[in-house]
């Protein structure tokens, strides 16, 4: 739903002429709102600590206040207009009930006094139309009242005797009418909406009263069916108002619980980036948990909300202040590292071959001890300091050109390995075959240099050759994914820049993670739209499924990670 539709859709509700009548379309709409804004703000959260890692400010695409406060303006005065209903309703449900029992003293007086039989018909006939007339009494009062009144009814025919006066077909007529009331009475016992069974079982109560007498030797019997049927259908109604309520008591005992989670998630220490990420998961995780939990007593329930938030809303205090010390020492990092990229421009158009190359390895060294920079520095950092490296071994590489001839015994050498390698008939034992292609790799990287203008070619054929054994090899889940990277990373052992490749190999990987753990997050954020949504569980259960399946993902990167070595 767009932001103004909450507006828009709650003006059309409480326009009704009857506030109460919409009354649970309201509430649902108002919790639907407070989810919402709280996706909201929590999204403007994520995008906020996003911006600062960035060192970027970013602002809020939607004014969440100005949303409530219209939303409020006109929920505040629905509530006022239903206040004042309910007061209404009550006041007149009281005084239906004093009449009520005003007419019923009347037709008990008129059972224990009067004699005449057309006089008493006649007062029968207006009390009974006054108490039609009547309007709803309290629900908690309806069914004693209606069963006096159907009792002293009772009480009246038979005394008066009309049965001697009413014809044969009027009473297997009204007999015939009072099954039907029955038979549509036991149909109620598979209502599942409760305002539509206390809406149905109120009309055939009046049905039933209205029928009037039937046969002496049935209404026995009739009794029997008819009196149990409706206690039990009164029953229900009673026992899922209790079960609501006792649902709605538990529902705030398990959101107080949360709360004391939260607040233990807040007042743990972080230290670092890392630490502080973890935290956060866990809070977002008691938020998600929140959501999954319905609805308590309206006041308790403010209260647990607005205390909660609170809670939250401490966390992310504190996360903000922590993250603006540590940009601090990120651009400290960056400038450390302007100072290495600077000392590698003074060294790269020197001639010193082996003396400049150990002095920039240390300097390379030193570049992985300074730290990471953070995500608006790292990146830009290194190009910088990879293009003033590159320029060295650039040139280098065109000095020492001239002496690829002395590569050509190793040129002689791997072009046979490769030949051994092709021509290798593996065995259906997997171990000795995955010993035979590592040792392959470890005498390939052995053997040493090849003239520059043949490298790559070698390189390819070799990478070619061992990749083939490898896919051959049956292997299947995550066995063939951990052996698989792990001869890629053999293979890349033996290029002549492993530790080039070993570098962008593992950026690759970080993205990928970071990648996933965006996935995952919007996924999570998915979820909460689902919580309170009719007929979503279909959706609910694909979207934790792609979950579980990033998770999966994001647990085999990390370990691939840790496998790549540091060159």
């Amino acid at each position: 739903m767009e932001t103004r539709a909450f507006k828009e859709e709650l003006e059309k509700l409480v326009s009704s002429e009857d506030p109460i009548a919409v009354s649970r379309d309201v509430n649902t709409l108002q919790r639907e709102f407070e989810d919402y804004i709280l996706e909201q703000e929590h999204l403007a959260q994520v995008a906020q600590l996003e911006a600062e890692e960035k060192g970027e400010t970013v602002e809020s695409e939607i004014d969440t206040k100005a949303l409530k406060d219209a939303f409020y303006e006109v929920y505040n005065a629905y509530r006022e207009r239903k206040k004042k209903a309910i007061e209404e309703r009550n006041a007149i449900q009281a005084e239906n009930l004093r009449q009520k029992r005003g007419l019923l003293h009347q037709l008990r007086n008129l059972i224990d006094t009067e004699e005449n039989i057309g006089t008493a018909f006649q007062t029968h006939k207006e009390i009974n139309e006054k108490w039609k007339a009547i309007g709803d009494i309290a629900r908690e009062k309806r069914q004693d009242i209606q069963q006096e009144y159907s009792r002293l009814l009772e009480e009246f025919f038979y005394n008066m005797n009309i049965y001697k006066q009413i014809k044969d077909y009027d009473f297997k007529r009204n007999l015939d009418l009072k099954e039907g009331v029955i038979t549509k009475l036991k149909a109620l016992e598979n209502e599942t909406s409760i305002k539509d069974l206390e809406a149905n079982l109120k009309l055939l109560q009046n049905e039933w009263e209205d029928i009037g007498p039937t046969l002496q030797e049935e209404w026995e019997r009739l009794k029997e069916v008819y009196y149990p049927l409706v206690k039990s259908l009164y029953d229900k109604i009673r026992a899922h108002y209790d079960e609501r309520k006792e649902q709605m008591r538990e529902n705030i005992s398990a959101k107080r619980q949360l709360i004391e989670k939260a607040k233990e998630i807040v007042s743990e220490s972080a230290k670092d980036v890392k630490e502080w990420n973890s935290l956060t998961d866990k809070l977002i995780q008691v938020q998600e948990d929140w959501k999954k939990i319905g609805f308590g007593p309206r006041k308790e329930n403010e209260e647990v909300w607005k205390e909660f938030r609170g809670v939250c809303d401490a966390f992310f205090a504190k996360k903000s202040e922590f993250f603006k010390s540590v940009h601090s020492q990120w651009d400290e990092i960056a400038a450390k590292k302007e100072k290495l990229i600077a000392q590698v421009a003074e060294l790269k158009t020197s001639t010193q071959w082996k003396e400049t190359t150990s002095k920039i390895i240390q300097i390379q060294k030193r570049w992985k001890e300074v730290g990471h920079a953070g995500q608006r520095n790292e990146q830009r950092l290194w190009k910088q300091f990879r293009a003033e490296i590159d320029a060295f071994f650039a040139a280098k590489d065109a000095h020492f050109a001239e002496l690829d001839k002395a590569n050509e015994e190793n040129l002689v050498k791997k072009e046979a390995l490769i030949g051994e390698i092709k021509g290798y008939k593996p065995t259906d034992n997997k171990s000795e075959v995955l010993a035979q292609l590592k040792s392959f790799s470890e005498r390939f990287a052995e053997i040493g240099h090849v003239p520059i203008k043949d490298k790559n070619r070698i390189y390819e054929a070799y990478k070619k050759a061992i990749d083939e054994h490898y896919s051959a090899l049956k292997l299947e889940g995550q066995e063939k994914e951990k052996v698989m990277f792990e001869a890629r990373l053999e293979t890349l052992k033996s290029s002549p820049n492993a530790s080039d490749l070993f570098y962008k190999e593992k950026q690759a990987i970080r993205n990928t993670i970071d990648e996933v753990k965006n996935t995952i997050v919007q996924y999570e954020n998915n979820l909460g739209f689902f919580a309170n949504s009719k007929g979503a569980n279909s959706l609910k259960e694909e979207v934790e499924r792609k979950i579980t399946k990033e998770k999966e993902k994001l647990a085999a990167l990390k370990a691939k990670l840790k496998m790549i070595p540091n060159e």
